[in-house]
């Protein structure tokens, strides 16, 4: 899974993946695979530990689709975010060869990859996949699924039960 890039580090409130208390990342998964939203929340903050745990035990991999950003703001929002240097996905597919889908978390980390994918390393850039859906594209012999998630930022117009539905789908398919 694949989202923009962090907040800035005061926003943090751990240091792994989607750490913003306010992202809803964390209580899609709880709500998807525990029926609990609350599941990785401890006290006023996520359970770091729990969440690598659980992700290990899952195989989800987490990354961001760029390796450097300008944030012209200095706030966590997307729209005011540059990217500069984009994510070497090839060198990061090589480093997980059982992996067959990337799922990116909102509209400027799948802008994002899709540029990516239409670099020389990869066959062809497929089209923007809808919300929930999922397009393919190869790399090297391998048949790749591209999802375009909804973004789990609370600034995206969506209830936390409808987005949970989108990623229990996911999961199903992509586990």
């Amino acid at each position: 899974m694949m989202g923009s890039f962090p907040p800035p580090v005061a926003r943090w409130s751990m240091d792994f993946y989607y750490p913003n208390f306010q992202n809803d990342m964390w209580r899609i998964v709880g709500t998807v695979f525990f029926s609990n939203k609350n599941h990785f929340i401890r006290g006023n903050k996520f359970n770091q530990e729990a969440i690598e745990n659980f992700c290990r035990e899952k195989g989800i991999a987490l990354y961001d689709t760029a390796a450097k950003v300008l944030r012209e703001k200095g706030n966590a929002s997307d729209k005011h975010l540059q990217v500069v240097e984009p994510v070497d996905l090839a060198r990061l597919l090589v480093q997980i060869p059982l992996c067959s889908s990337v799922a990116v978390t909102g509209q400027k980390a799948a802008e994002t990859l899709l540029q990516v994918l239409a670099g020389q390393e990869f066959d062809r850039a497929p089209d923007l996949p809808r919300v929930g859906e999922y397009k393919t594209f190869h790399y090297g012999t391998r048949h790749m699924r591209f999802y375009r998630m909804p973004s789990t930022s609370r600034a995206y117009p969506m209830a936390l039960e409808k987005k949970a539905a989108f990623y229990a789908q996911l999961f199903k398919e992509a586990l």
